[in-house]
């Protein structure tokens, strides 16, 4: 965890400071370490197979080995073959990172929010255990031979569900306070002409929030967090349909998880984007989704080709910290006797050091969609003549750049860029 945490705050200092060199840092960075890793796997496997006894527990552990040296050389490959399709693209991707790497060098505290959302939702967790633990213990006192249990009544048992989809919207209400913070901070950064005499733009934006939009927060996360139950009870059902061997039942049931596993990912970005729409207009959740939809249809080229490169080089980003923390952990639990299955331990490992990952470089994901949409915005309200332009000359240059690499078919500027 310590790793996970330190190596996430620097990666997040470097990419504001040197944004450029990180973003191809992050990438050679992360194939390398996962050939180096992959290298690694396939030598320990090696290993293993020469000093194979012949027994269960030697035979159990090279297969592990093997499972594992396979997975990595495959991520790898595709590590590869995405850098090798995207390395044009890859390219634009800088300009915008120094975009969003400008506004958190005026707005440092945004790489606090993260921290006061995961302590936000540790307690969200907490309380839904605590409740989860209290109604489970909850019921009549009933005999069941040769001993006694709580049985529960159909009050109960919805109560359970109830604590489940209020943990659900708890949780991504609390996710949408910190996506409406930071967006309303960045929108007032970008709209602001003279932005050495920008003040508080954090502190505005959680007044705000807690002011005007905790409704539209509250309606947003409650339309994902139906999705999300949903999903859930699809889940319980699936699991007792298990027991059976309706095979057409389990495909069905599956097919309804994808569909909405797909429709939950799309409205979650579409309400993310409509947090940026609310926080530039002040507007209310529908309208502002309607507008955001609208945005992102219009420029559908432009998303395409700036949302997905800039993710993919965060998830890269992510990816590295999670390479570096599994590495330093197969060599401190590999030293250690008695260990029959390091996998375990390194697995949980790995996937903490994804989530405080997440965590810090979910900033840099809002910074830059918001940066977008008001970019969007700004073309729409100005014509860089009789109402210049808020953005900044290298943004322009980028859209230019973009336009030239992607040959996106969008609707022209009404000014050169030397005109801005």
């Amino acid at each position: 965890s310590i790793i996970a945490f330190v190596m996430s705050v620097l990666m997040v200092i470097f990419i504001k400071l040197f944004a450029g060199l990180m973003v191809w840092i992050i990438l050679i960075g992360s194939l390398g370490l996962s050939i180096i890793g992959t290298v690694y796997c396939w030598i320990l496997w090696k290993q293993k197979k020469d000093e194979d006894t012949g027994s269960d527990i030697d035979q159990r552990r090279k297969s592990t080995y093997l499972a594992v040296a396979i997975t990595a050389t495959v991520v790898t490959v595709i590590i590869f073959l995405v850098i090798i399709v995207l390395r044009k693209r890859i390219k634009l991707v800088v300009e915008l990172f120094n975009e969003a790497g400008k506004a958190i060098s005026k707005m440092p505290l945004l790489l606090i929010e993260p921290l006061l959302t995961v302590v936000a939702l540790t307690l969200v967790m907490a309380l839904w255990f605590y409740f989860a633990i209290l109604i489970q213990s909850s019921g009549y006192l009933a005999l069941a031979e040769p001993s006694y249990y709580y049985k529960k009544d159909t009050i109960m048992k919805i109560t359970r569900w109830y604590n489940i989809f209020g943990m659900l919207w708890i949780t991504q209400f609390c996710i949408g306070c910190q996506h409406m913070i930071i967006a309303g901070a960045v929108a007032t950064w970008f709209f602001t002409r003279d932005k050495d005499a920008l003040t508080s733009p954090i502190q505005k934006s959680a007044y705000n929030l807690i002011r005007y939009h905790l409704g539209s927060v509250a309606l947003g996360s409650f339309f994902i967090a139906i999705f999300q139950f949903v999903r859930a009870i699809l889940k319980a059902i699936e699991s007792q349909a298990k027991k059976s061997n309706n095979e057409l039942v389990k495909c069905l049931l599956r097919a309804c998880q994808c569909c909405l596993y797909c429709f939950q990912n799309i409205l979650m970005y579409v309400t993310r984007n409509a947090y940026i729409e609310i926080a530039i207009y002040g507007q209310s959740f529908c309208t502002s989704g309607q507008q955001a939809f609208k945005v992102l249809v219009n420029n559908a080229l432009r998303v395409a080709a700036i949302n997905t490169v800039g993710d993919f080089v965060l998830v890269m980003a992510k990816v590295m910290v999670v390479i570096v923390t599994v590495f330093i952990g197969t060599l401190i639990v590999g030293e250690k006797e008695g260990v029959h299955h390091m996998w375990v331990p390194i697995a949980l490992a790995g996937l903490f050091a994804y989530f405080v990952a997440h965590c810090f470089f979910t900033v840099y994901e809002m910074v830059i969609d918001t940066i977008f949409i008001c970019f969007c915005e700004d073309c729409e309200m100005n014509d860089g003549i009789n109402k210049p332009y808020f953005m900044s000359r290298n943004l322009m240059e980028f859209v230019k750049n973009t336009k030239k690499v992607l040959k996106v078919g969008d609707t022209p500027m009404q000014t050169p860029l030397k005109e801005i």
